[in-house]
């Protein structure tokens, strides 16, 4: 008899999201909890996580984030959780209201910019405040970025 394959589950996780870094300037940063059900911590472990169309709005006072995809867990049974649903963020009120004021603003959004596991084992999202950047914003991040590799480069 064979033994069953170990799964790829890492104790530490940092999952970062490169579009958002390109698409906005980071005005502020936060740190959530994350409810999560069933098998999703399961998932995250093994680094199954897509972030890419992710953003946060508030519903019903709440912070939530849409559109963080987390892959099912391949040994779940008929209980694993919806890829796509929607998870409340935990952030005190305080922080909750800064965001919801900022947010009134043209031009702000909330999006996801990390996803990793902290110290005692818990999922955490890093939430940062944002506004949109412009094409010429774009292109100047791109050159220099490439001025930077130019120079690690040359030494």
């Amino acid at each position: 008899m064979s033994t069953p394959k170990k799964l790829d589950i890492q104790k530490t996780v940092n999952i970062q999201n490169r579009k958002a870094a390109h698409e906005f300037h980071f005005i502020d940063k936060y740190t959530a909890g994350v409810v999560l059900k069933g098998t999703e911590i399961k998932s995250i472990r093994q680094g199954k996580v897509n972030m890419q169309d992710a953003f946060c709005m508030f519903l019903n006072n709440e912070l939530v984030v849409r559109n963080l995809h987390i892959s099912e867990y391949e040994r779940g049974n008929i209980h694993n959780h919806n890829p796509k649903g929607d998870r409340k963020l935990l952030l005190n009120r305080r922080e909750l209201n800064k965001l919801e004021k900022a947010l009134d603003q043209n031009g702000m959004t909330i999006v996801p910019s990390r996803v990793f596991i902290n110290e005692k084992g818990w999922a955490k999202i890093e939430i940062a405040l944002a506004r949109g950047k412009r094409l010429y914003d774009k292109r100047e991040t791109l050159k220099e970025k490439d001025a930077q590799r130019e120079l690690e480069r040359d030494l």
